[in-house]
């Protein structure tokens, strides 16, 4: 059971939001033993909060938010891809799965959103129109779409069409997402138009990121176009860009009255970030900041559950190498550890070098702030002809299903 103080709920079809934050899909990061961790930190929060007990309900009530799925593929959901299966793999004790689908067919999406309502795989399917990596957007996909509003508004009503009729045998209506950027660049703004699509269609929610394609993640979240969507749209709007700590979440919330806040590269390294959003969300001051002994024991416990989900050591030691990065962000522990434990393929190494860490360290300042490549703006890569028209080319509607064949965050 888990304390609930009285907070704004946010209400995304038939699931409720007990906190309005989500963990934003991160591709290779936000798999089962990473959001189970964030997870687990949030719910700490509200355990530690006064007041009376509630208890999550499976499928339709998240009192400690949504924590999204890495984005998968329609097209590679419905031939079963082996990675693709063990991807959507839930985090055990999530009450609400939710899982980010990219795709650029309708059919496809109709067909994937359906078996991810009717097979129980997903409460909650948020759609990828944020991506703004180059092996996406040069197909035509991720936040290149929204410019031709043909195919997004094909995309969005197959969707919700899809996992309606996937949840006929469920006891709830799946919701379905959208993320969205603000455009492509200053010159091809679309988030507004694709909020009015998505409206149209039936869609439950929205996310804006506060920057264009072009700007990838450089410079400042433009918070302000989130609260012009907020002001546009009567959908929930929720805000993402540059939510680094708790008094990030406040500001934007206050700054855009938006719905709720989506944390992404904030939490890297940092799976307790959630336990801070969680009591400020509630009202509550508290904050983590573990010692470097702490953080050992999370990192040993990070790895013994990726050991479990991926059923390799050497492969959950592999895929643990870049978090163990994150996580020693700030703390002294000098060039050489630093080196082994980015070649770590066995618990009893990593455990070995943590131990040889002076673990007493109190959490460092300069684990504060901002985390993540920002990089500098950068070129849209789209197809030939992208920008002539907000509409399909017979020509362009011929290639756009190669768009499926990337696979990338958002």
């Amino acid at each position: 059971m888990l304390a609930l103080s009285a907070v704004a709920t946010v209400q995304l079809g038939e699931v409720k939001l007990g906190t309005p934050i989500m963990l934003a899909p991160m591709a290779g990061v936000t798999n089962p033993p990473f959001r189970q961790l964030c997870r687990e930190f949030a719910e700490q929060a509200l355990a530690e909060l006064p007041g009376p007990a509630v208890a999550p309900v499976r499928g339709t009530l998240a009192p400690a938010g949504l924590y999204v799925c890495e984005m998968i593929t329609s097209r590679a959901l419905l031939e079963r891809i082996p990675e693709t299966m063990n991807m959507i793999q839930p985090d055990p004790g999530d009450p609400v799965r939710s899982i980010q689908l990219y795709g650029v067919e309708p059919a496809n999406i109709y067909q994937a959103a359906k078996l991810l309502a009717a097979q129980g795989w997903a409460d909650h399917i948020d759609l990828n129109f944020g991506c703004p990596v180059p092996k996406v957007t040069r197909k035509g996909g991720g936040a290149a779409l929204p410019w031709k509003q043909d195919l997004f508004s094909q995309i969005v009503q197959a969707a919700v069409r899809g996992a309606a009729e996937g949840s006929e045998s469920r006891d709830h209506l799946v919701p379905v997402t959208a993320k969205l950027r603000i455009g492509i660049d200053a010159d091809h703004e679309t988030f507004l138009t694709a909020a009015e699509l998505c409206a149209a269609a039936g869609i439950s929610g929205l996310t804006l990121h506060g920057r264009t394609l072009t700007q990838h993640y450089s410079g400042t979240a433009d918070w302000d176009r989130i609260a012009q969507l907020k002001s546009a749209s009567e959908l929930p709007v929720f805000g993402n860009g540059d939510v680094f700590e708790a008094d990030d979440a406040e500001r934007m919330m206050a700054q855009t009255q938006c719905d709720g806040v989506v944390v992404g590269r904030g939490c890297q390294g940092r799976p307790w970030l959630f336990y801070d959003l969680v009591a400020s969300a509630h009202g509550s001051s508290a904050r983590m900041r573990p010692s470097l002994r702490q953080v050992a024991q999370i990192v040993m416990r990070h790895a013994e559950l990726s050991v479990e989900h991926f059923g390799s050591e050497e492969r959950a030691l592999r895929e643990m190498r870049k978090h163990v990065g994150w996580y020693m962000r700030g703390f002294e522990v000098g060039g050489k550890i630093r080196g082994q434990l980015h070649l770590v393929s066995e618990l009893a190494q990593l455990e070995s070098l943590l131990n040889s860490l002076d673990l007493d360290q109190p959490f460092p300042q300069a684990a504060i702030g901002k985390r993540g490549r920002a990089g500098g703006e950068k070129r849209a890569h789209l197809p030939e002809g992208w920008l002539d028209s907000p509409q399909l080319t017979a020509a362009q509607q011929q290639r756009i299903h190669e768009a499926e064949l990337a696979d990338s965050g958002g």
